[in-house]
């Protein structure tokens, strides 16, 4: 019978896909996240990053390529985290500045996880 171990890579990956597609279907959303000093239209930063999320998700599905994947699974948590803090000290209202600050501590386990995947043993 299989374990949540043996599941984790695929529920980070559906976690990462998810991610990924909602910044198509909310843009608005994640385009609120992105710092001033990237060139080019936020929009343009908001699709290509739910493009690597989908992409990275790809990559923990097959054992191959799984320890590359959760490694950048790893690097793309860490390095969204400014998108997220910005959008905490950016947020106005009680209710958003709550959850927009609330989910900061979030991405520590986040970057657990995927370093987990990365050091689960297998054909990788």
């Amino acid at each position: 019978m299989p374990t949540l171990r043996d599941a984790s890579p695929y529920l980070l990956a559906a976690f990462l896909a998810g991610a990924g597609a909602a910044h198509f279907a909310a843009p608005r959303f994640y385009d609120q996240m992105i710092p001033e000093p990237l060139p080019g239209p936020a929009r343009a930063w908001t699709y290509g990053s739910g493009v690597v999320e989908i992409a990275v998700a790809a990559t923990l599905v097959p054992e191959r390529t799984r320890r590359r994947g959760a490694l950048a699974a790893l690097a793309l948590l860490v390095a969204v985290f400014p998108g997220n803090l910005k959008m905490a000290l950016d947020s106005e209202s009680g209710t958003e500045q709550l959850l927009t600050y609330g989910r900061l501590p979030l991405q520590l386990p986040l970057v657990v996880w995927a370093w987990r995947v990365f050091r689960q043993p297998g054909r990788q």
